[in-house]
């Protein structure tokens, strides 16, 4: 896409990489990886209750193992799924779990969004502390008694309309600082 960016009508300052769960874990990992490579400029992240530590050994990994929603077990078929045998070991690329990441120094600017009650909830509060220490702009909101997928699950009520705008106006921020459009 950046490659192409004139002939597609992106404009290549204003590429974001996002994702929900899983693929909140893939686009952390593909922004270490971009920001590594320094071939892509990626101008924002947004990551929805993303799946970033493959250790699974958090405090809300416990209190919420057994979620209706993506609960611990769930959660480690998951990383052996993706990771197989090495899920948890010491090996695991930061590029795979982005919680593993030593530097997260010169990430674009990040919107983290996370329920109170799901798995997710440390890891992801941590990792936006670790951005904010390493001077990332980070947004992060934690949905009270949010669980694992809210929003696709009952999109209509009032927390998710809340994340709906909440997320939409941290991405039009991001990319559109100048704009004078109304919020969406």
């Amino acid at each position: 896409m950046a490659t192409h960016a004139a002939e597609l009508g992106v404009d290549p300052v204003r590429i974001a990489v996002g994702g929900a769960s899983a693929g909140g874990g893939l686009a952390a990992g593909l922004t270490l990886l971009a920001r590594d490579r320094g071939e892509v400029p990626v101008a924002f992240q947004l990551l929805i209750y993303p799946m970033i530590d493959d250790k699974n050994a958090t405090r809300s990994s416990e209190a919420f193992a057994d979620a209706p929603m993506w609960g611990q077990q769930d959660n480690q078929k998951g990383w052996r799924a993706y990771l197989g045998d090495a899920a948890g070991g010491p090996n695991v690329s930061p590029y795979a779990a982005a919680s593993r990441a030593t530097d997260l120094t010169n990430l674009p600017p990040t919107y983290i969004a996370v329920g109170s009650h799901e798995v997710f909830l440390d890891e992801a509060v941590e990792y936006a502390l670790r951005l904010a220490q390493a001077e990332i702009p980070v947004e992060l909101h934690v949905y009270p008694r949010a669980f694992h997928g809210w929003d696709a699950i009952a999109p209509t009520a009032a927390i998710s309309q809340r994340f709906a705008t909440d997320r939409d106006q941290a991405l039009k921020r991001a990319l559109y600082p100048e704009s004078s459009l109304p919020a969406v």
